[in-house]
């Protein structure tokens, strides 16, 4: 377990002193990553329309965090070897390459690829955030920078869906991506001059390259892209494809993961067995729901990019506030709770698709999803830090990593395959959806009560 950092920061804050630059340059890469999430998730409805692209619908969301999960082993192994600069600066230039990839894209093929590109960018961005907190925030810090983190998401919130809307009914979709290619430059203005406070170095040389774990990613990452477009194939061969694809997945999972983690071992590993899950749940219906929400209900996109909107403030606003509180509500507590803010979001969704509610009923519900989000990201963060040491913080980083992405990618490509393959229609293929979501978002109480070790203490 990782040493306590004993250093005083009493009367300091993030924005303080030495942290203050290096603050505020990890939350401008926050702040891209979440305009950009946001953005796209509200116009793709719009982009899969013009291109012509439903069937490639879930593979665009899906596709990224598979990929996204090669970027962090490869940023994860770098950083453990050499700090968490340069993995820093080079997925910030890859993400950029595949913004204007997607914003160029003549196709939806040719839009997923960029989004591929931004995915493996997006996955090594993560881990070296995580490891720049790890190596450079004393632990008294480190809840308020993951506070910081996901408070970075607020304005983004407030103005990304609404924009990307606005964007996208008067000059067009492809200037969203263009846009925030515009912002990305802005950007490393900022971030270049900050990450020189922390060392270039920081790591052990005598860490050597896994090639074995770049080699799982890279099948994982192919068994998660092959399961999205299964239900392209003939329904026998579709319904054995996505099987073995799952199966594959799982094992190409296991020695990237902490030991343990497939299984929900007490401590670290259900840690990372419950990210993936609560993440898996949680982005499997958000994705849907803009797409619900324009197509059945008739929405613009910026209308619709308001269930996106409350979902950001309250995720932001409870991760400020479970930051602040520090140990006054227990690590078993906030997980519980978080969870519960999530099923009940997705049980708004499901019954305003059922019933055909009003669309304010999934709008209003999606934001207590935020909350629980903001509740008990950042909780699950800071426990895999305590669980880590400066030999495996880039390894157990980018298992947390890993989880947030596979999770998510799993049960998109899932989701896509039952709203594809079935014979629902209207809102009926929806209510699938977020049925699937929600029984996986229940499986996540069943690890609440073991992400704490014996040792330590709620």
């Amino acid at each position: 377990m990782r040493q306590a950092d004993s250093t005083d920061t009493r009367g300091q804050g993030i924005f303080s002193g030495r942290y203050r630059l290096v603050t505020i340059g990890a939350l401008a890469i926050v702040f891209l990553s979440a305009f950009e999430n946001l953005a796209v998730t509200t116009i793709m409805p719009v982009i899969s329309r013009e291109l012509d692209g439903a069937a490639l619908y879930a593979v665009a969301f899906a596709g990224p965090l598979a990929v996204g999960v090669v970027g962090m082993v490869l940023a994860g192994n770098w950083c453990d070897r050499h700090g968490p600069r340069w993995p820093l600066y080079g997925s910030v230039f890859l993400f950029a390459l595949g913004l204007v990839v997607a914003g160029t894209a003549s196709s939806m093929g040719a839009l997923v690829v960029g989004r591929l590109v931004s995915g493996l960018a997006g996955g090594a961005t993560s881990v070296a955030l995580y490891v720049i907190v790890a190596r450079f925030y004393p632990d008294a810090l480190q809840p308020r920078i993951f506070g910081g983190f996901a408070a970075a998401w607020v304005i983004p919130a407030l103005i990304g869906p609404a924009i990307a809307g606005i964007v996208s009914d008067t000059v067009g979709w492809r200037w969203v991506f263009l846009g925030v290619v515009a912002l990305v430059v802005i950007a490393m203005v900022m971030v270049v001059p900050a990450m020189r406070e922390v060392m270039a170095s920081g790591g052990d040389s005598d860490v050597s390259w896994s090639f074995g774990r770049i080699g799982w990613s890279i099948l994982l990452a192919l068994t998660v892209l092959g399961l999205s477009v299964s239900d392209q194939l003939p329904r026998p061969f579709s319904i054995i494809g996505a099987v073995v694809a799952l199966i594959v997945a799982l094992v190409a999972a296991r020695p990237l993961l902490p030991a343990g983690s497939l299984l929900g071992g007490r401590g670290l590993p259900s840690v990372i067995l419950l990210r993936a899950i609560i993440a898996g749940a949680y982005f499997g219906a958000e994705v849907y729901l803009p797409y619900l929400l324009t197509t059945q209900f008739h929405l613009t996109p910026a209308l619709a990019g308001l269930s996106l909107t409350g979902a950001g403030i309250a995720w932001g606003g409870a991760s400020v506030v479970q930051g602040r509180a520090g140990n006054t509500l227990g690590a078993r507590s906030a997980v519980r709770l978080g969870i519960a803010g999530v099923a009940i979001a997705i049980v708004a969704s499901l019954v305003t698709s059922l019933f055909v509610l009003p669309a304010w009923v999934a709008i209003g519900g999606w934001a207590i999803g935020g909350a629980g989000m903001g509740t008990l990201v950042p909780r699950l963060s800071v426990l895999m830090l305590s669980y880590s040491n400066t030999t495996n913080q880039g390894f157990n980083s980018a298992g947390l990593s890993i989880a947030d992405a596979v999770g998510p990618g799993i049960a998109l490509a899932v989701a896509g395959i039952l709203f594809e393959s079935t014979n629902l229609g209207g809102t009926a293929a929806f209510s699938g959806v977020f049925l699937l979501v929600l029984v996986v978002s229940l499986l996540a109480f069943v690890l609440s009560g073991r992400v704490v070790a014996r040792e330590k203490h709620d």
